[in-house]
């Protein structure tokens, strides 16, 4: 595999057993995720986005196919699923321990799968805190702070050990509208301060495209790859591209690409609730 894809999956499938038959989540699905990229990943909802990012985290299985992290195999069949913190996940519902302060929560992952000392997370938590502007918070828990802060203290924690992958399942898809615009800011600092690589899924085309470099949309049920689109705009952005014709070239294009899919997968929704 070339050096360019930290994360290559390659016609993976998956079929999920159920007391009415199988179900067939993801089809012949391939996705290169290039190092140091920010790909995203969109598609009706039910087509198997979260699947597939479950199954490269190593959190499932799957049934045909293999996904590859550099020259490693981590996912194919008769392979179990193993988690690793080469890739860390920041899920949508967030995944602070309500118990822990903030640079508990940090440090935690990095120092009990040995990757720092704790004197070395410590420095290290503090020092990636500042950076976001969190310093002051430390000794406060998750229920203390707002949902914005809470989501950065996630990014963070994810980040300290420096995984190869950084995986985000639709991570501020419970934010309002003021407080994501601001995590989309400090996502993008953060990456255009070090270029992490980054597999994000979300249902919002706006943010799809504002975060980017590529975008690929999925098909209906059973998921497969329909097309990629390249995120041709400079970085680092500000929320000005929104409107300048490049970016409404680019909208107008995912809007038909995602739009066919979903008309698709809402008669289906209709079909099956016929039955």
């Amino acid at each position: 595999m070339s050096d360019a894809a930290a994360l290559s999956i390659r016609h993976v499938s998956k079929i999920y057993r159920t007391r009415q038959g199988g179900v067939h989540a993801v089809d012949d699905c391939s996705l290169d995720i290039p190092a140091r990229g920010f790909s995203v990943l969109v598609g009706p909802s039910g087509c198997g986005k979260t699947t597939l990012l479950n199954i490269a985290a190593g959190f499932d299985t799957l049934t045909t196919g293999e996904v590859r992290l550099g020259d490693a195999v981590i996912a194919a069949p008769g392979v179990a699923p193993s988690p690793g913190p080469d890739r860390v996940v920041v899920f949508q519902h967030g995944g602070l321990f309500p118990w822990m302060t903030t640079l508990e929560n940090v440090c935690y992952g990095a120092v009990i799968q040995r990757h720092l000392t704790r004197p070395q997370a410590v420095d290290a938590a503090r020092a990636l805190l500042a950076r976001v502007g969190l310093s002051g918070i430390e000794r406060l828990y998750p229920g203390d702070v707002s949902s914005g802060m809470r989501r950065r203290v996630e990014i963070v924690r994810a980040l300290i050990a420096r995984p190869r992958v950084l995986l985000m399942d639709e991570p501020f898809r419970a934010l309002d509208a003021l407080t994501k615009s601001i995590m989309h800011d400090f996502l993008l600092t953060l990456y255009d301060a070090e270029p992490y690589t980054i597999f994000f899924i979300t249902h919002d085309l706006i943010e799809a495209l504002f975060l980017a470099d590529r975008v690929a949309v999925m098909t209906t049920r059973p998921g497969r790859i329909k097309t990629i689109l390249a995120v041709d705009l400079p970085r680092p952005r500000s929320y000005r591209i929104l409107s300048t014709p490049g970016f409404l070239r680019l909208k107008e294009q995912l809007m038909d690409a995602v739009h066919e899919e979903a008309v698709k997968a809402f008669e289906m929704g209709e079909r099956e609730l016929a039955r």
